[in-house]
């Protein structure tokens, strides 16, 4: 009796030391991008800040564990990990977010915005707002935050581009998205869908002759060593969704949300700034890469719209209906109006 008595002391005093240890066991918060892992990477420097942020604010009770190069999957398969909860964080970009939540192909609207400015006061508004809140309503996963993805250019290794008839005969890879093959077509070339993983392989073979992307993804993975021209027609303003899995956020203390949504906004800011930098020296640094650079006249430009913004709205109408599109031209003539 007397080693029983002693037997479960002993096992008390072990369960009230391992308690505490047990009750400090950090909070697993594994973050997925598909950017290189490299400072010059916007992706990648933003997580890095992110992480640093988030276990300074919550003293290490929350771990983030950063996953760069699709090491855990494509944008696909990434929003499936954040769905099931294997994955608590990604930053995907806006292809896979529309083939997930269709409402959000209205921003491959053609030609709609015209800088930085505007697009990120309009999604950082009350448009961006109401969709955040309806793909969580739709999907359990939650936005944190809107980040630049660069503004969609078009390259190629066949010729110069200045107009959409120049695009004639031409195979372009989209993004696995189909309002993109839509836009493409409507300028005349043939749109292939590649993964993003795929592309450099795509180019390199021949299997497309260009693809549409924004300085920082050109770069980033060196697709100019396959595409010898690109012209500057900005016809989407591409995004990287900041997203997290909303079982997981509901997990967290109030403080450990407060810190998330924090650090969000600030690996946000930074994502914004270094994609936004090269945007605005397209030109210099992709001449230096030995691109030959096709900057478009607003009369170019109009031409390119002309094409392709009524086609692709009459596509996107007529498969979400006519409520974000309207939802969005409200948002842009709110803000050309604005004091």
């Amino acid at each position: 009796m007397r080693t029983t008595f002693k037997t479960l002391a002993v096992s008390a005093l072990a369960m009230a030391v391992a308690a505490p240890a047990l009750a400090q066991s950090p909070k697993v918060l594994r973050y997925a991008h598909f950017q290189a892992a490299n400072l010059a990477a916007p992706k990648h420097a933003a997580a890095l800040a992110f992480e640093g942020c988030v276990e300074a604010k919550t003293a290490g009770s929350i771990d983030v564990q950063i996953f760069p190069a699709s090491q855990l999957g494509d944008g696909n398969q990434v929003l499936e990990g954040l769905e099931l909860g294997s994955i608590q964080m990604g930053v995907v970009h806006d292809g896979p977010v529309s083939a997930m939540y269709k409402p959000f192909s209205v921003l491959a609207l053609p030609y709609v915005f015209t800088d930085q400015a505007m697009a990120w006061d309009i999604m950082d508004g009350p448009f961006g707002d109401a969709m955040a809140e309806d793909m969580l309503n739709e999907t359990g996963i939650r936005v944190l935050g809107y980040a630049d993805n660069g503004v969609r250019n078009f390259t190629n290794s066949k010729r110069e581009v200045s107009s959409p008839a120049d695009m004639a005969g031409m195979k372009i890879r989209v993004q696995p998205s189909p309002v993109y093959v839509k836009l493409v077509e409507s300028l005349g070339a043939s749109a292939t869908p590649v993964p993003w993983p795929e592309l450099p392989t795509a180019l390199q073979q021949g299997v497309v002759d260009g693809q549409e992307n924004g300085v920082t993804n050109i770069v980033d993975a060196s697709l100019y060593q396959h595409q010898k021209y690109v012209t500057l027609d900005g016809h989407v303003f591409s995004w990287h969704v900041y997203l997290i899995s909303d079982q997981f956020y509901g997990s967290l203390s109030a403080d450990e949300q407060a810190a998330v949504d924090e650090c969000a906004m600030i690996a946000k800011t930074i994502h914004r700034g270094m994609t936004a930098a090269q945007d605005a020296n397209a030109s210099t640094i992709l001449s230096d890469l030995g691109m030959t650079v096709t900057p478009l006249t607003p009369d170019q430009q109009a031409a390119f719209r002309d094409a392709a913004q009524g086609p692709v709205r009459e596509w996107i109408v007529g498969e979400i209906g006519a409520e974000w599109p309207d939802r969005l031209d409200e948002a842009v003539k709110a803000y050309g109006t604005a004091d």
